[in-house]
């Protein structure tokens, strides 16, 4: 493969992580703010910030490709799959304890994808 054409190549899936990226940070923007109106006794605001964290993590989930993706793909949904009971969960029962177990779990797949962003500047940067 010519080096340009792969230096394009991973500028685009940096792009694309970025983009990831910041699902997950307004994810867990909308956990921080819906355990915040828990807190507070604001229901229906905690119900609008858990709704609108749901529907970002569904839609990661739904694009995840299962066949390129294999085993990887496959552990990230049932990651996903976990947040989305555990919001669920925190939804109907007023639980911080729920909405942190959600968080921590995205937190931590989004350390991952950093991780992932970095080594692809890496290689862009020593021209591999």
């Amino acid at each position: 493969m010519d080096i340009t054409v792969y230096k394009k190549t991973v500028l685009a899936n940096t792009d694309r992580v970025q983009i990831i990226l910041m699902l997950y940070e307004g994810t867990l923007n909308h956990i921080k703010i819906a355990k915040q109106k828990i807190e507070r006794g604001d229901t229906l605001s905690k119900g609008t910030h858990i709704s609108k964290a749901t529907l970002i993590v569904t839609e990661l989930s739904n694009v995840l490709d299962m066949e390129k993706g294999g085993e990887i793909s496959s552990n990230l949904r049932s990651l996903y799959n976990f947040v989305l009971q555990r919001l669920l969960y925190a939804n109907l029962n007023n639980d911080v304890n729920a909405l942190e177990e959600a968080g921590k779990v995205i937190d931590t797949i989004k350390d991952g994808w950093k991780e992932m962003m970095k080594e692809f500047k890496q290689q862009v940067e020593v021209g591999v």
